[in-house]
């Protein structure tokens, strides 16, 4: 394996690990910032020493391993545990009778669930509700200050000031590493649901990077909204929002060819849905629905994402229902994006001189003017109009904005189809 594979693979491990190291560490030294630290600190420890060793056969507990020694180094340092230095050095090299530790039992006692205590720690109301979300994707998704910047839309050195400090505040404020109970759960809840959303939708469609998907943040994202589904299970947008993970997920692996280039919706071949998340995903948004959440934006999204799912081929897909679930969105949570997806929805149900007309009056939306998704989805209405010529200026603008290799890639295939058929017409 080369240098560079050994790079890859050390990346790849890190971003499936990433959370659960944090969440671990948080656990025992009960402060935020030092937890990423620590995990940092074994990231960079892989880096030097994987080269010439190799990769380890379990990555992901070598990892934990060398931020469980650092643990123990700055719980030394710090007097955070009455331990005699010899007794923490005999139990780090694992040298105790049953092989373990008792302070490594402490880091592997999970007694609730380390990612979810993260989460709920993160979205303390004592942080803004930007900085809450922020700091979450940075600490269970494994985001770049980038990547979290494209998927709020804001410039990254915001970004870089809201995680920098949300992390002090934490540790000033000596924020408990817990789940709330009562009223205090219930009060961060909805900020919980937004930054699972958002950590989904990052691997449902990459902001940037090679890969179009990121199905490891997706299944974390699922993973966790289970277990928040069981702690708060009258909660109608909780199962709302798990709802829409589970369907949406369903078309993972029909969203790419086997080498990874994207396949949109229109294009994909629906036996290939996985049949039983989309199962547990309508009996899900089902449950929402009785528990009264059919008004709830998570649940509206669901509603979205089902008329999909329940569809066999794209032109039995019911359209007017969805831009009409689309509309009552809009009326929930307004957002140009939310009215950029009716705009689709309209052009799909009424034509796309209806939906290019929706656009069009998004034009000078603040937060669209680097969204490439805006150009893309008028190059796409262009195209359907025969209008082909400004179809592929706007197929070349959206790949100018794109940070993700292989949208960006689609999206200029695009554009040279759109001159191919503007030299064509007569």
């Amino acid at each position: 394996m080369t240098a560079t594979d050994i790079h890859r693979t050390i990346e790849a491990v890190w971003r499936i690990e990433s959370a659960r190291l944090i969440a671990g560490l948080a656990r025992m030294v009960r402060d935020v910032g030092l937890a990423e630290e620590l995990a940092q600190d074994a990231l960079v420890s892989a880096l030097e020493r994987w080269p010439q060793s190799g990769v380890p056969d379990n990555p992901g507990a070598w990892l934990m391993t060398a931020a469980k020694h650092r643990a123990i180094d700055q719980l030394r340092r710090k007097k955070l545990i009455e331990r005699k230095h010899e007794a923490l050095a005999y139990e780090a090299e694992g040298e105790a009778e049953d092989g373990k530790s008792e302070l490594e039992t402490m880091l592997d006692d999970d007694i609730g669930d380390d990612l979810l205590r993260l989460i709920f720690t993160a979205c303390h109301p004592v942080l803004s509700a930007e900085a809450r979300a922020a700091l979450t994707l940075r600490l269970l998704g494994g985001l770049t200050t980038d990547e979290i910047a494209r998927a709020f839309l804001v410039p990254e050195p915001t970004i870089s000031q809201r995680i920098v400090r949300a992390k002090r505040t934490l540790a000033e404020k000596q924020i408990p590493f817990e789940v709330p109970h009562g009223e205090q759960r219930d009060a961060r809840l909805g900020s919980v649901l937004e930054v699972l959303y958002l950590i989904f939708n990052e691997g449902y469609a990459a902001t940037s990077g090679d890969d179009w998907i990121r199905p490891e943040l997706c299944n974390e994202a699922m993973r966790v909204g289970r277990v928040l589904a069981s702690l708060a299970p009258q909660e109608p947008e909780v199962w709302g929002l798990l709802a829409l993970m589970e369907i949406q997920a369903s078309r993972l692996h029909a969203r790419t060819t086997a080498t990874g280039e994207p396949i949109l919706l229109a294009d994909q071949d629906r036996s290939r849905w996985d049949p039983l998340l989309i199962r547990r995903g309508l009996a899900a948004l089902e449950h929402a629905q009785r528990l009264g959440g059919t008004g709830g934006p998570y649940a509206l999204q669901a509603a979205i994402a089902a008329c999909h799912a329940r569809a066999r081929h794209i032109e039995a897909t019911d359209w007017q229902g969805i831009a009409a679930l689309y509309a009552q969105l809009a009326q929930v949570l307004p957002s140009p994006v939310v009215e950029l997806n009716r705009a689709v929805a309209v052009a799909m149900a009424s034509g796309p001189a209806a939906g290019l007309e929706l656009v069009d009056a998004l034009a000078n939306e603040p937060q669209l003017r680097n969204y490439h998704l805006l150009p893309s989805v008028r190059g796409d209405l262009l195209s359907r109009l025969q209008r082909h010529a400004e179809a592929r200026q706007e197929f070349e603008r959206a790949a100018s904005m794109a940070r993700n290799a292989r949208e960006r890639t689609l999206l200029q295939q695009r554009a040279a189809a759109s001159a191919e058929a503007a030299r064509a017409s007569p």
